[in-house]
């Protein structure tokens, strides 16, 4: 097989991109990942600041689910340190540790009417007790209490995992997520940033065999008979042409459309995906230290904030992604609103405000950059509840990632699950044994 015919052509570098291209490679694909960056990880990577590892979009790596078991299955190296606690909420002045306790524990430190919401939260286990329509979380908190603090701390929670405020994210999503899904219970970080884990998966995909470009960049696709048979690719100042079975693009629906070209499509679809294609925005201020700020090892969320979700703390657990000496933290807030279009300086003003408020000792930390994340560039190309099908009209074309989660995922995690599910319709329906 010469350098430009392969079995499987995937778009992206990102985290569905690479769970997909790795267990390809695995099964015994061809595999050709194309990726327009300098690195690997897309909206889950790392950038060197001044010896920093500082990470540009999902600090944190799910322990235990489909995330590790994709390294587990394809033998990837999964280098995860886990924070004991894995987060403390500050409430009232105080960092309370409510592992063990649940969510009883954890609203009781709240509110009176903590019972209520547990068991509202215990009802929404079944089918019947999940509400209906698009009635947001905001306002299902608020048939059960008008406590701030309790709506700060399910504000917070909805814009740590889905990158939105409660009153944009639908209250069956969040109940489904947080009773049926696995939550986040268990995460850590990697040493090596974010970064670290997706390079990992890349070396899977070279030792199978495959390859993984950077610096390049897919600018068409071929489409034959109703399929896609191949690609023109921009790599290296030259327009290189290869040849697919089949292709997996990790770059989001709308932009797969635009290589497809809209008038291959039917209108029906591209309707479809011009409505579901509304990014969320986040802002992250990275900051660092000579003496510690910050006590929790892994995440500190807020129940009274402005912006505020949480504080990470990375060099607790992770020394080696700061110089010698240096303590390495990261602040994130969700804009309002974060779906459209929001003051970006005045947004950004409130978080570096409850920094200021919440770490002692910020205004003599060292920022090191402030990442707005948002439009084309999102933290999630989708709302979730609002997700795609990973399916496209076009049989040898599918869609993984954050744009086509399944409903009530989020996270790096949703993208590894979409990964494992279009990589099982692949093996059904190309077959090695027909190559």
């Amino acid at each position: 097989m010469t350098e430009n015919n392969w079995d499987a052509l995937v778009i992206g570098a990102g985290a569905g991109g690479l769970c997909a291209a790795a267990r390809l490679s695995h099964l015994g694909y061809k595999t050709l990942v194309v990726e327009r960056l300098d690195k690997v990880g897309g909206r889950a990577s790392t950038d060197e600041i001044d010896g920093f590892k500082v990470n540009n979009g999902a600090i944190v790596i799910e322990l235990g689910g489909i995330t590790e078991e994709t390294f587990d299955e394809v033998g990837a190296k999964f280098d995860i340190r886990r924070p004991e606690p894995p987060i403390l909420y500050r409430i009232g002045g105080k960092d309370v540790d409510v592992t063990g306790g649940g969510w009883g524990f954890l609203l009781s430190k709240l509110t009176r009417q903590g019972a209520k919401l547990v068991k509202g939260l215990g009802a929404a286990r079944n089918d019947s007790g999940l509400p209906e329509g698009e009635l947001s979380t905001a306002d299902w908190v608020a048939k059960y209490t008008k406590n701030e603090s309790v709506h700060g701390i399910f504000r917070n929670m909805c814009g740590s995992v889905f990158a939105v405020g409660s009153e944009e994210l639908p209250a069956r999503v969040f109940l489904t997520y947080f009773t049926r899904k696995s939550a986040f219970k268990k995460f850590g970080f990697c040493p090596e940033g974010s970064i670290g884990v997706w390079k990992s998966l890349a070396e899977v995909v070279e030792s199978n065999g495959g390859a993984v470009w950077l610096d390049s960049e897919v600018t068409s696709l071929s489409l034959t008979e109703g399929r896609i048979t191949g690609a023109s690719i921009t790599r290296g100042g030259e327009t290189v042409e290869v040849t697919s079975r089949f292709t997996v693009s990790d770059i989001g629906p709308f932009a797969t459309v635009d290589l497809v070209g809209r008038d291959n499509l039917p209108a029906a679809y591209i309707a479809q995906v011009d409505n579901a294609n509304r990014p969320c925005a986040m802002i992250s201020v990275n900051f660092v230290s000579r003496r510690p700020l910050v006590k929790a090892p892994g995440l500190t969320s807020f129940a009274q904030s402005r912006r505020l979700c949480y504080i990470a703390n990375f060099t607790e657990l992770c020394p080696e992604m700061a110089p010698e000496g240096w303590h390495l933290y990261q602040g994130t807030a969700v804009p309002k609103p974060a779906v459209g279009d929001f003051d970006e300086e005045a947004e950004t003003q409130l978080l570096l405000e409850d920094l200021r408020e919440e770490v002692l000792g910020f205004d003599e930390a060292r920022v090191l950059s402030i990442n707005v994340t948002r439009d084309g560039w999102p933290p999630q190309r989708a709302v979730a509840g609002y997700d795609l099908p990973h399916d496209t009209p076009i049989q040898n074309l599918w869609n993984v990632g954050d744009a086509v989660k399944e409903y009530a995922n989020g996270g790096t995690t949703a993208c590894a699950e979409t990964a494992k599910m279009v990589v099982d319709k692949i093996r059904d329906q190309f077959p090695l044994t027909l190559a």
